[in-house]
This record gives C-alpha cells, structure tokens and sequence, in this order.
C-alpha cells in the first residue's frame, strides 16, 4: 500500500493483491520505522456502513472504509478514479481521503476493458 499525505489530504494506492486481501477480510498494513520506537503506521480495513472511518489518529492511522463502495470500485477496474471520502475530524477539520488501486497493476492482472461509448464506432 502507498500512502501521500499532504496538508488535509491522503491517497491510499493498493495494488491488486492487497485489494484482494482487503475483500477477503483482511486489513491492509503500511508501517514505516524512523529508527528505535518511533515510526508511522497505516491500516485499511472494510465494514458495512456507508461512510468511511478514522479510528485511532496520530503515529498509528486506522482507517475503515464501506465494503459496498469498495466492492463497487473492484467491480469497475481497471480505471482510473478511485473513490473519495471526507472524514470530518474531532477539531472540526476535515481530512479528505482517496482511495484508488493502482491502474498499471489491474491492467496487468485484469486486462484492458474497453469502455464502447453510445455513437462511436467500435
């Protein structure tokens, strides 16, 4: 998993093998170490709601996204929008997050699907 942060944005890429882990059940895991205790963590799982939910803040992010919407994404790849959720903050922030796999790795895994358009000649 490939996590960007910048200012109240973060991007999560998986690629197809841990969006797969993810559907089964599983939680996706990201941890970078800075050296003795210290380091950063990042965990994405499903649930059933509707929304998506920031559980724990701070050095260890625990991320818990709806399992309809992400069913829904593995549905439409390879393609190249994700899906975005806004997690409204105890301080009255907001952090925006997108969620995306990675296209390379769908189309090597997957396959191109070509998307007909209504009016343009195949």
């Amino acid at each position: 998993m490939k996590v960007q942060l910048q200012d109240q944005a973060m991007r999560l890429r998986l690629d197809e093998a841990e969006l797969a882990r993810l559907l089964a059940g599983e939680s996706v895991e990201n941890l970078t170490r800075f050296g003795g205790n210290g380091g950063w963590g990042t965990a994405v799982s499903l649930h059933g709601g509707d929304q998506a939910v920031l559980l724990d803040g701070g050095t260890y992010c625990r991320l818990v996204l709806p399992r309809e919407a992400v069913e829904a994404l593995a549905g439409r790849l390879p393609c190249r929008d994700g899906l975005a959720f806004p997690l409204y903050l105890d301080d009255g922030t907001t952090l925006q997050l997108q969620f995306d796999v990675d296209v390379r790795d769908s189309v090597r895994q997957r396959g191109v699907s070509r998307r007909s358009s209504s009016g343009s000649p195949v």
